[in-house]
């Protein structure tokens, strides 16, 4: 079963995935050459999560109130 690629994987697939190859190099009986494989898959996904993250977190806003204080919509969390 081919693994799937970094790039289209969700922020959940990804860290899922982080998390099984995090304990896959804990148990420490992965050969050298694999476990450099591994790193490297774990270097792209630590950045897929991240660069997820950072998506949502501009996708966050605030909500906006009129004077008597009744949502009136949203604004961006920097704006």
């Amino acid at each position: 079963m081919s693994e799937k690629p970094v790039e289209e994987m969700s922020f959940e697939e990804a860290m899922r995935a982080l998390e099984t190859l995090v304990g896959e190099l804990e148990r420490g009986d992965v050969p050298l050459e694999q476990s450099i494989a591994l790193y490297e898959r774990g270097a792209k996904l630590k950045a897929r999560c991240e660069t997820k993250l950072r998506e949502a977190e501009e996708k966050v806003a605030k909500l906006t109130l009129d004077a008597e204080g009744r949502p009136t919509g949203t604004q961006p969390l920097d704006g």
